[in-house]
């Protein structure tokens, strides 16, 4: 081309869908070049502070075992109070599971929180337990009997290198 521009068509089973001529100055490459040198250094470090994020935080594991029949009251709970509270207390929801073994499927919850670290697992649940709202959750749940047979049991965990 007589400007130094370039024409680009774009076609599809031989009907042209687009069509156009244009010329590159020196200055959009250089914008262009700023703009992914950019772009490259936001995701590395987006990638290398998920990276770190997933090898600090601590998982926690927590199994609960309920009285008889008391299953549902506990998943009403979970569902319309106790997520949103620990996640006011800085307590991030992993997920949750019923086991499906007949021993296990009605009377039993596991699920994972994550916290920023030990230190910060320790305070969440000590605000947790004081916070009012929960309290109140907690006996208005249990109005009509208790609902754990016993106490949680916790595990505290940190991942592996080679988790996915």
């Amino acid at each position: 081309r007589e400007n130094g521009g370039e024409r680009v068509t774009v076609t599809f089973e031989g009907i042209t869908l687009y069509e156009q001529e244009y010329t590159v100055k020196p200055k959009h490459l250089v914008f262009c070049a700023v703009a992914l040198t950019a772009v490259t250094l936001a995701g590395f470090g987006a990638g290398a502070s998920v990276a770190q994020e997933s090898t600090s935080r601590v998982y926690e594991l927590r199994t609960y075992t309920v009285l008889p029949g008391r299953l549902p009251a506990l998943h009403k709970r979970f569902a319309e109070h106790t997520l949103k509270l620990f996640e006011k207390h800085g307590m991030r929801n992993e997920t949750y599971w019923v086991p499906t073994d007949s021993a296990r499927k009605d009377n039993t919850l596991i699920y994972v929180v994550s916290h920023a670290s030990q230190d910060a697992a320790d305070k969440s649940w000590k605000g947790f337990a004081a916070d009012p709202e929960w309290i109140k959750v907690r006996n208005a749940s249990e109005a009509d009997g208790a609902i754990l047979a016993k106490s949680p049991e916790r595990v505290f965990m940190k991942r592996t290198g080679y988790s996915p």
